[in-house]
């Protein structure tokens, strides 16, 4: 009898249970239920756990109920329907309205647990949001073969020999290869994106070292609608065509459709914005492709690489920053050159909430002279 449920990794709690396992929908908390074998039963110890199924114990979403029985507990409802494959319990609620959170919380982490399976699982959603299954059904079809349950709103008895609760996600959209199934890693995951989106994958080299030469490279450029938004974004795209690039703008937004989108981005060589979750769209870049990340104002380069330079270097692709310079941010004239916001980011930093203003309030206005430099190191990377 091996622990059904660990709590000890520090980002996401998990179970798993061999034999007879029986999930059962409730519109609270959703119940998996584990009977031991009868030669096991008589001296197990009944116990019971409250599971956030996601990948992140700090994200509040509806808990799972997982009970394992005894010889003493009440009587398991009995099964309506078994199946002789697995079963993976998540939800997809959370943060997921955010295309990195939906990303890092839920997809990655759901082919790091699920993708050994080679879609023999079935997927029990609790807290099912409709609207993500069906925005990501690209990424849910290529990983099981089977009809997605939304559990909370299920009545049936659902039997299973093995399952799993909990999604494993092991560091910001990155996969650690020696703690993943068959040693899967963040490279592995974009290919498989990629295949799920039906983008080559005989080809995953950018455009351009493949195309003639008088065909410009292209360049995505994510325009924010709220903070950290590009404040001259007609002169960053006309700097970025005077150095040689097409320029395509995107304003990425909640209905966009993932289909066509990963297709435009798959089109192109660099993929240009400030920090915030429309880079996760690198992602539908090809190998050697460019993501080029704007840095905020306010010490935010630790942000930058955790969350988007690190996993880029993981899934092949090339990295460019521009660091911006207090002058190129609206908190210098907000609140003045002489303001701790300005002049001590890190101080501010060590108060809380009160960086919020680097996150929330500030918008980016480059300067497209000290700027040009990095858009032509960009241009020459994509000619190599």
């Amino acid at each position: 009898m091996n622990p059904i449920c660990d709590f000890s990794d520090w980002r996401y709690d998990g179970c798993e249970m061999h034999g007879d396992a029986r999930a059962v929908g409730h519109e609270n908390n959703s119940i998996v239920y584990f009977i031991p074998p009868p030669s096991l039963i008589q001296r197990a110890e009944a116990q019971e756990w409250k599971i956030r199924s996601q990948s992140r114990k700090i994200v509040g979403i509806r808990e799972v109920i997982v009970k394992s029985l005894n010889s003493s507990s009440p009587a398991a409802p009995e099964c309506t329907i078994r199946k002789n494959v697995p079963a993976l319990v998540f939800a997809t609620n959370g943060l997921t309205f955010n295309i990195w959170h939906a990303f890092s919380d839920v997809l990655l982490p759901l082919f790091t647990t699920s993708r050994a399976f080679d879609g023999e699982v079935q997927f029990l959603i609790t807290d099912y949001q409709d609207w993500f299954v069906r925005k990501y059904n690209k990424v849910f079809k290529a990983l099981t073969n089977y009809e997605i349950i939304d559990l909370d709103n299920d009545r049936e008895v659902r039997c299973y020999e093995h399952i799993v609760v909990g999604l494993r996600g092991h560091r910001e959209l990155s996969i650690d290869p020696a703690r993943a199934p068959r040693n899967y890693d963040t490279f592995q995951f974009r290919m498989f994106v990629r295949d799920a989106y039906s983008l080559p994958l005989w080809l995953d080299i950018p455009y351009k070292a493949n195309d003639s030469l008088d065909k410009k490279p292209r360049m995505m450029i994510i325009l924010r609608g709220g903070s950290r938004k590009f404040e001259n974004a007609d002169e960053i795209i006309a700097a970025a065509e005077k150095v040689g690039f097409e320029v395509i703008k995107s304003e990425p937004g909640f209905n966009e459709d993932m289909n066509d989108f990963a297709k435009k981005v798959d089109s192109c060589d660099v993929l240009l914005g400030a920090h915030g979750a429309g880079l996760t769209n690198m992602i539908f870049l090809r190998t050697n492709a460019i993501l080029f990340q704007v840095v905020p104002w306010g010490n935010m380069n630790w942000a930058c690489n955790i969350f988007y330079n690190d996993p880029a270097r993981e899934m092949r692709l090339r990295v460019l920053e521009y660091n911006i310079t207090a002058e190129e941010s609206t908190l210098y004239e907000k609140y003045g050159k002489d303001s701790v916001v300005i002049n001590d980011p890190e101080q501010l930093e060590k108060w809380g909430n009160a960086s919020v203003a680097y996150w929330a309030e500030q918008n980016l206005k480059l300067d497209i002279s000290r700027f040009t430099p990095v858009l032509e190191q960009a241009f020459q990377l994509v000619k190599e």
